[in-house]
């Protein structure tokens, strides 16, 4: 891959970083010589990890289940929606947060619900695999969202805000902790190619450096375009020398150079990452019973697929990215592929087949090579399912709802074995314990030694954070 090909993007307003060494920004560039000073601006860039006090884990694996999987088909029980199935959910059941009137009927859950493991956690037959590992899981049932609507959702779930313009989760993370490997990004995101609603900016770095912005891999075809080199590494160095004298001169020339040097990292990332970046992808020399545990060699390309992403989610906290996302293939071009307002159960079972056997060996070979304890693994769509549906059918499906739903994370010093929080008897709405997704990034940045109050970036005139002016650490998940 030729740097001067790297595509990049940049979005970064100002740095709130101040001098470096008694040298302003700008008068660092104009000082420094080609050879040392741009070579070495990405290291420079990356200020040490802000962490206030010893963390518990040092790596995040968000599992997105875009679309919204059920939650009173998966983690949360309600017998009552059997037993009252077909009857009208009325008006008290009407919430502006859900797809509803008083007219829709109750819908029960196709698949049984068991008790799983030795902590005796609720998991439905739709996930058999998932519940092998329930001891692990800290289910949260109590979620609440803010509109019923995909993209406002996603960019909720990724941003903290409904209208984005603000950075993605990965990257506070990465601008927090910055890297452990300096040949690979702080925030990564293994794709399927498509993009969920909401856009490119739930994976992007907004007013934060652009070197915190996700850094795509594909899971078929090349993992990331142009990364094999076109160059030998010398003309390569001599193409870094002259964008050093070419961005040298510009940055003399703005007040404010912040976006170059977002630039000249991610040149300099991309250099390095052309080595690094195959190694990792490239599955084929994993043991063979670690590729059939994740599902490698399914016959359902789209299960192997989300197998291959799963693994090299593994590879890439193992070589030092701290936050990794996997998103769910599409099977019928649906970029949400859990939105089931139709056919509910033959698509729940598709997108389970897709995923249940791959999340669950992920929290199993993460454990056995003693990387759970430093690892949150995240599951979690952007909403829930109502628990009722306009009419009953054997087509029949669920609609959105952000009224209480449920995640789970594993790992990383959450508690195992454990729901928290709880809906109604028919899962329409939180009675006990609400969580927002504040809640749940106060509580990851917790675990990471950052306290979500003080990680902040000037930009517009006052210090921004991720869980803008809410949010809690939820200490009753946490070991």
């Amino acid at each position: 891959m030729s740097i001067a090909d790297h595509p990049s993007s940049f979005s970064c307003d100002c740095s709130g970083r101040g001098k470096m060494n008694g040298l302003s920004r700008r008068g660092f560039l104009q000082q420094s010589s080609a050879g040392f000073g741009w070579l070495a601006l990405s290291d420079l860039l990356q200020a040490g990890p802000r962490q206030q006090f010893p963390a518990r884990a040092k790596n995040v694996i968000l599992c997105f289940m875009d679309g919204g999987p059920s939650h009173v088909d998966t983690f949360d029980p309600k017998p009552m929606l059997a037993k009252k199935q077909g009857e009208k959910i009325g008006e008290s059941a009407v919430s502006n947060r859900s797809q509803s009137n008083p007219s829709r009927v109750w819908l029960g859950s196709p698949w049984e619900f068991r008790q799983r493991g030795k902590s005796g956690l609720w998991v439905s037959d739709l996930f058999p695999h998932i519940a092998q590992v329930a001891d692990k899981l800290c289910v949260v049932r109590s979620m609440v969202g803010e509109l019923p609507l995909h993209g406002q959702q996603n960019l909720l779930l990724h941003t903290g805000r409904i209208l984005g313009q603000a950075p993605s989760v990965g990257a506070w993370v990465s601008y927090g902790l910055s890297t452990e490997n300096r040949n690979l990004p702080g925030y990564v995101v293994l794709n399927n190619d498509w993009v969920p609603n909401g856009g490119l900016e739930n994976f992007g770095s907004s007013y934060l450096p652009a070197s915190h912005q996700a850094t795509m891999i594909r899971a078929k075809g090349t993992p990331v375009d142009n990364i094999i080199p076109s160059d030998d590494s010398r003309l390569q160095r001599r193409k870094l020398a002259l964008l050093a004298e070419q961005d040298r001169s510009f940055a003399s020339e703005v007040s404010d150079p912040s976006a170059i040097e977002g630039a000249i990292a991610n040149y300099e990332t991309a250099f390095r990452m052309q080595t690094t970046i195959p190694e990792i992808a490239d599955i084929d020399g994993e043991p063979e019973p670690i590729r059939k545990l994740y599902g490698v060699d399914s016959t359902d390309e789209h299960q192997r697929f989300y197998a291959t992403q799963a693994l090299r989610a593994r590879r890439l906290v193992e070589a030092g990215v701290r936050f990794v996302e996997i998103t769910c293939p599409s099977f019928d071009g649906n970029n949400s592929p859990w939105d089931q307002h139709g056919l509910l159960q033959k698509n729940h079972e598709k997108n389970a087949r897709i995923t249940d056997q791959s999340v669950a060996a992920l929290i199993m070979d993460l454990e056995q090579r003693g990387l759970l304890d430093d690892t949150i693994v995240m599951w979690a769509g952007e909403m829930g399912r109502t628990p009722h549906t306009p009419k009953i059918s054997a087509t029949c499906g669920r609609d959105h709802h952000v009224n209480g739903y449920s995640i789970f994370m594993a790992g990383g010093g959450f508690k195992g074995g454990m729901a928290y929080g709880q809906t109604d008897e028919f899962g329409n709405a939180v009675v006990e314990d609400a969580v927002d997704i504040h809640d749940i990034h106060a509580t990851v940045l917790h675990q990471l030694g950052i306290d979500h109050e003080t990680l902040t970036f000037r930009h517009g005139g006052r210090d921004h954070r991720l869980t803008d002016v809410f949010g809690r650490v939820l200490r009753e998940l946490l070991v």
